[in-house]
């Protein structure tokens, strides 16, 4: 490799001759990873379906959580999905692995490094690069509180007089935490999400440089996507927001460039929970920042769509979307280890849109997270509740409940993109209140940990809820899989037909698919005006009207065209 192409970035966040070493240094660090990656040549398909999950999402008396996920993902997932989303997994001290102590371990309650290796030989993995933060515990901040001159001018330390009112803030918590260092001074810490939660401080090149060492160590360890959690809030400029710095972009570019030098087929995506337009920007060009952003208006205007049974706003909203390049595409979500975020629907739904949506969670049993504003006030940051909760009221009988979920799913599957399928929505998770009582956390909502015997001995039982999910779960995946009219990269329209329903025509070589989805409870009759009479259907097989094209109650149709 050659420094310049690190240099060129570098020199628009440091002085000249500090960019010049550290783009040395960095060249070192890449040629170094070089050395020890094994060689990968995977290439994009319809496949490319990711499993978010927690490293202890699953257990079993006989082996670490690890292991538990790699055998259930053997015996039940692997022909339906190829890669799988661990959530943080080094040690940590809170936020469920979001405040890393030691991002050179793996957590001893979850596994190994050997069980990562291994789970790697079976799955392409996403690993958390969480690196606008570390934990108060790790061994970077204890030694900045103890004066180590290795960690001086590594974190953020403010005078709390200082005007700090433009700073964005995703939380309500104060955003300085005092801290008392060895020598009994009391610092105020920068802390955007919680006290745990130590924001690291990359004006200083040497944090940067520990930052792109754990991402090439990613992409050793086999990392095949490297998602940057919170990246949006990682420089920070008083006086400013802090949030989406010129400074960030150009960081994000220079953590993709060191990734793809290192292993050309691993991917960045960034996690930026905020309105669409600001999200999409970490697409830079199409070339050179994230290969991928989360598409974070979908869950909220899809719950917004099955709850009022309209899908018009979802549909004009999917119109609009773009991408840069061939280069880039959406992780297509709907649920996750967070709440569903109501910030990326700011300037697609009016405050009264909403409104429904904060209602149809508290009243399912939910719960809604504020964040603070820099008038003092709060305001709705997200939605707390599982996802096939938040979509149907506790009097929806079973059928109706897996219809309106598996209709959710079956649009994030038709978007153009790479799904992201959190395992408690593959599962038919409902509410865990018992573990918010106990954590004092809204999150813990949705994070329940499971048995694998109990939940296998609920997969294999047709009257449970579990087993309607996933078995409509199942034919959704493996349909999405084996059709390659869904590639990641294909192209996409958004034809108009009836409000209730939501249409998307997915397209690659000579592999036409149109994706329909009955968003309401009623039954729905559409022209297509397409000019075929007959349609294969690809969820059942069955051949169709490809015309007049009659959809059930939150029925799908993807129906191939000739």
């Amino acid at each position: 490799m050659s420094s310049d192409r690190y240099a060129e970035i570098l020199r628009r966040i440091y002085p000249d001759d500090v960019a010049a070493t550290t783009a040395a240094r960095v060249d070192e660090l890449v040629a170094y990873a070089c050395a020890r990656v094994a060689p990968d040549d995977h290439q994009a398909s319809a496949r490319d379906i990711v499993l978010i999950t927690y490293g202890d999402n699953l257990s079993e008396p006989d082996a670490t959580p690890l292991q538990a996920l790699r055998r259930f993902y053997n015996a039940h997932l692997g022909d339906l999905l190829n890669s799988i989303h661990i959530l943080p997994f080094h040690p940590y001290t809170s936020d469920d692995g979001f405040s890393v102590v030691d991002y050179d371990e793996v957590d001893p309650q979850l596994g190994t490094w050997a069980d990562i290796e291994e789970l790697g030989g079976d799955a392409r993995l996403m690993f958390d690069a969480v690196v606008n933060h570390v934990s108060a515990s790790s061994p970077w901040f204890q030694g900045y509180l103890a004066g180590d001159l290795r960690y001086a001018d590594w974190f953020i330390d403010v005078d709390p007089a200082t005007d700090l009112s433009q700073v964005t803030r995703p939380r309500s918590s104060p955003l300085l935490t005092e801290f008392v260092d060895a020598d009994g001074r009391v610092r105020h810490i920068w802390t955007t999400f919680s006290d745990d939660q130590i924001d690291v401080n990359v004006h200083n090149p040497e944090v940067l440089l520990a930052l792109l060492r754990v991402l090439a160590d990613f992409v050793v360890r086999g990392a095949k996507y490297i998602r940057l959690d919170a990246i949006a809030f990682l420089w920070k400029e008083i006086g400013t927001t802090c949030l989406h710095l010129p400074q960030t972009h150009d960081i994000v570019r220079l953590m993709r460039r060191v990734v793809e030098d290192v292993n050309p087929t691993t991917l960045i995506v960034t996690e930026t929970n905020v309105p669409h337009d600001e999200n999409v920007s970490y697409m830079g060009d199409g070339s050179d920042e994230a290969h991928m952003v989360y598409n974070f208006a979908l869950p909220p205007l899809v719950a917004y769509s099955l709850l009022t049974g309209n899908a018009r706003k979802l549909q004009d909203w999917a119109r609009g979307l773009a991408l840069p390049s061939e280069r880039t595409c959406f992780f297509n979500f709907t649920a996750s280890h967070d709440g569903v975020g109501v910030r990326p629907v700011e300037n697609i739904l009016t405050e009264a849109e909403r409104d429904v949506l904060m209602r149809a969670a508290v009243e399912h049993g939910g719960a809604i997270s504020y964040k603070r504003n820099p008038d003092g006030s709060e305001s709705p940051y997200e939605l707390n509740c599982s996802y096939i909760d938040l979509l149907t009221p506790y009097q929806d009988d079973k059928d109706t409940r897996t219809a309106r979920l598996l209709a959710s799913q079956a649009i994030a599957l038709a978007m153009p993109g790479i799904p992201g399928i959190y395992i408690h929505s593959l599962l038919g998770s409902r509410n865990d209140n018992q573990a918010v009582a106990c954590t004092g956390q809204n999150r813990s909502i949705n994070r329940t940990k499971l048995d694998v015997a109990q939940v296998v001995g609920e997969l294999t039982s047709e009257a449970s809820l579990r087993s309607r999910v996933f078995d409509g779960m199942a034919t959704l995946l493996r349909t999405r899989g084996g059709e390659s009219a869904f590639h990641p990269y294909g192209t996409f329209s958004f034809p108009g037909y009836d409000e209730r329903v939501f249409a998307v025509l997915r397209e690659h070589g000579d592999r036409r698919v149109l994706c329909l989805v009955n968003v309401s409870g009623e039954r729905v009759t559409i022209d297509t005006e397409l000019a075929a009479e007959s349609a294969r259907e690809l969820l059942t097989g069955e051949t169709v009207s490809a015309r007049e094209v009659c959809l059930s109650p939150f029925g799908i149709l993807w129906l191939e065209l000739a």
